[in-house]
């Protein structure tokens, strides 16, 4: 499959916080500008659509600029539903092989047992039912981007020869003898702990350090600001097309909901969420009723469950008015969730890249490892 470059629609706040139906003419011109943006962007390539404007977004979108013009392998990172694949996809967009195939495999959506073969083929006799020879994915993404889902997933024994064509470009086919040198880019995306595989055994660290040559993780939707509610937007207007609903449009309640949301599901939750908000919905107004929402935590397939800790009087780094209790309280934070950047951000109540200019203004690295090298001695898990 080729894909075609990949369209990014960067968009201003839908509507301030005193906004109401109709808008005053200052953010009905607003409104009116981001809705063209977005029917334009639905009559390209909807399905290939990067929506947002916020710092988190901007970073992503400055990296697949850079990672573009790479043949290095790339590594995403990110929770479920937060769009690795489109990533993935973009990064294609913008590189030298982006009229070539970009192929997919999901590694946790395919058998064990047949994985090898739909990877790296098979010659003919190699198994029964193999009755003639057939190329893998590898082979044919050639000229393009081989694009591994879950990577986590891959079962122990095929790493090796994964490392082989990352190393070696070549690639030896299920009952075959000769390699085979092969030209394809891989990008690899994942949800799931890799130090925490490594340790026990089920992840090669070699391979491991062969994908993650660039990275780049996907920010969670909750780190993304008014991103919100210009997806919601964005969905809204598609979904509507599709029911013959153009008319329908959001309430500032619902905005409100959409904002104060913490999409533990992201951008797959919001799609279902607005999806199913223009079906129930009676008039051509979506209320916060109408948007269905349960707050609850997510729990990414192998780790354990995370459970916040009660942490009273840790306010927000920047209301603190000295350094050195800034500095404490981010500690504080640190080691209560044993070295975990995510959740201490989140206990703080900042996005995480927050939390690393934190890290960087405070000198906390030699801390950071010590408090990590603690909790592995007591045989803790952390993401």
């Amino acid at each position: 499959m080729t894909v075609s470059p990949i369209r990014r629609v960067s968009l201003t706040p839908i509507a301030s916080e005193n906004a109401s139906f109709p808008a005053p003419d200052a953010d009905k011109f607003h409104r009116d500008t981001e809705e063209r943006k977005i029917q334009a962007a639905l009559n390209a390539e909807p399905a290939r659509c990067m929506v947002g404007n916020s710092p988190a977004i901007r970073h992503v979108f400055n990296l697949i600029r850079k990672f573009g013009t790479s043949e290095a392998p790339v590594l995403i990172t990110g929770e479920t539903g937060t769009g690795k694949e489109l990533i993935a996809a973009a990064i294609h967009a913008k590189s030298r092989r982006a009229a070539g195939p970009f192929k997919v495999v999901n590694c946790a959506a395919i058998p064990p047992t047949l994985i090898a073969s739909e990877l790296f083929g098979y010659e003919k006799g190699a198994f029964t039912g193999a009755l003639n020879r057939k190329k893998g994915i590898i082979q044919a993404a050639e000229g393009g981007t081989l694009f591994l889902d879950e990577i986590g997933h891959l079962p122990l024994d095929l790493q090796g020869y994964l490392l082989r064509v990352l190393q070696e470009k070549t690639i030896q086919m299920v009952g075959g003898v000769s390699q085979i040198p092969i030209d394809t880019r891989i990008i690899s995306a994942t949800n799931v702990d890799f130090p925490q595989l490594i340790s026990a055994g089920q992840f090669r660290s070699d391979l491991f350090f062969r994908l993650k040559v660039l990275t780049i993780n996907s920010p969670p939707l909750r780190d993304r600001g008014e991103d919100v509610l210009a997806l919601a937007l964005f969905y809204l207007r598609k979904f509507a097309t599709e029911h013959g609903r153009d008319d329908i449009n959001f309430t500032l309640a619902a905005e409100r909901k959409l904002m104060s949301h913490r999409w533990p599901g992201n951008i797959r939750e919001l799609m279902a969420c607005i999806q199913r908000a223009v079906v129930v919905c009676d008039g051509n107004m979506i209320d916060a009723d109408d948007l269905d929402l349960i707050d609850f935590y997510l729990t990414p397939p192998g780790n354990q469950a995370y459970n916040p800790p009660d942490i009273t009087g840790l306010p927000r780094p920047r209301e603190r008015a000295a350094p050195e209790d800034e500095r404490t309280r981010v500690l504080d934070a640190i080691m209560h969730c044993d070295g975990n950047l995510t959740q201490a951000a989140a206990i703080l109540k900042i996005s995480r890249m927050t939390m690393y200019r934190l890290l960087r203004r405070h000198a906390i690295d030699i801390e950071l490892t010590s408090i990590r090298n603690d909790s592995r001695a007591e045989g803790l898990a952390r993401c």
